[in-house]
């Protein structure tokens, strides 16, 4: 499979994945990972109704404890921070949820949701996200829908490859601006530019951004050098004012990035997919490897 069909294979991996059994009720769910895997906690953190700790280090915080559940996230199954992170709970007594294709994660825990492997991290998002989502989420969560907004994604190859064309061309840096509950899929955007594009690229979202942004929007230098994107239509209509009126002060255009999904969860799908393909997009437009993540292998390698 190249990288292409693993990037394409996301509803594929949402069909195929299938939810786990919690043992008990807790008081936090801790996610442990990174990069391609740790996303995985901060989207989730954005649809659970139970508090979330995302934890992106070696160490767990000093509140949490045995009434916690931790859900370590490797792809790799090898992460030395999630590693870290997964012995300590051990140490604590936490009951441990493994998501991997293997590794030393997977015989650290009793119980683990095996993935398949063979995939970059990153492309094995659904594998990793629809289990989560489904055990706690269930109900919402209905895939034939999901799968229908993905499809509807690939439909819009040419405003997507439109899209590509300019960022390349004008050599600009994407600015990914996002709401809840997909501020989390903004941050996504931005590290598939930087994996697979090869490119620098930045998020933020409403509200927040509007104490912090909105001041160098109305000014900066080489304003002209980003390429400014939003998700659209939010849900809270205070949302939509927030982005109409931030352009109109700061004379900054959003182009809106539009997900025509009903449900959440389908439009949470829809905008990770169109994300992926962008991405991918850009980075056949600049004719480099998207899979190639040389760089970070060597730094891990160093770390040794």
């Amino acid at each position: 499979m190249d990288y292409t069909d693993e990037v394409m294979s996301l509803p594929a991996q949402v069909l195929s994945s299938a939810p786990f059994e919690l043992e008990r009720g807790y008081r936090h769910i801790v996610f442990s990972g990174m990069g391609g895997s740790g996303v995985v906690g901060r989207i989730a953190s954005e649809f659970l109704s139970v508090p979330v700790v995302l934890v992106d280090d070696y160490s767990l915080p000093e509140y949490v404890g045995k009434e916690d559940l931790l859900i370590s996230i490797s792809y790799s199954g090898n992460t030395e921070e999630t590693i870290s992170v997964t012995q300590m709970a051990l140490e604590r007594g936490m009951d441990v949820v493994a998501i991997t294709s293997g590794g030393r994660l997977s015989s650290m825990v009793r119980k683990v949701v095996k993935v398949p492997g063979g995939l970059q991290p990153r492309a094995a998002l659904g594998y990793m996200l629809t289990p989560v989502l489904e055990t706690f989420i269930g109900r919402e969560f209905r895939k034939e829908r999901v799968v229908e907004a993905m499809r509807s994604v690939e439909g819009r190859q040419e405003e997507i490859g439109g899209l590509a064309k300019e960022i390349v061309s004008g050599r600009l840096i994407p600015v990914i601006y996002g709401f809840s509950p997909f501020r989390a899929v903004a941050y996504r955007w931005k590290t598939q530019f930087n994996e697979n594009a090869k490119i620098m690229a930045y998020s933020n979202y409403f509200p927040e951004l509007n104490h912090n942004d909105t001041v160098p929007l109305k000014g900066t230098y080489r304003k002209e050098e980003f390429k400014f994107l939003v998700f659209w239509p939010p849900e809270d209509p205070r949302i939509g004012k927030r982005i109409e009126v931030t352009e109109q002060v700061t004379g900054s255009r959003f182009q809106r990035i539009e997900a025509i999904s009903v449900d959440r969860v389908s439009r949470l799908f829809e905008l990770i997919y169109y994300g992926d393909l962008l991405s991918l997009r850009v980075a056949h437009e600049r004719k480099v490897d998207p899979r190639d993540v040389s760089v970070i292998e060597e730094l891990k390698g160093r770390l040794l």
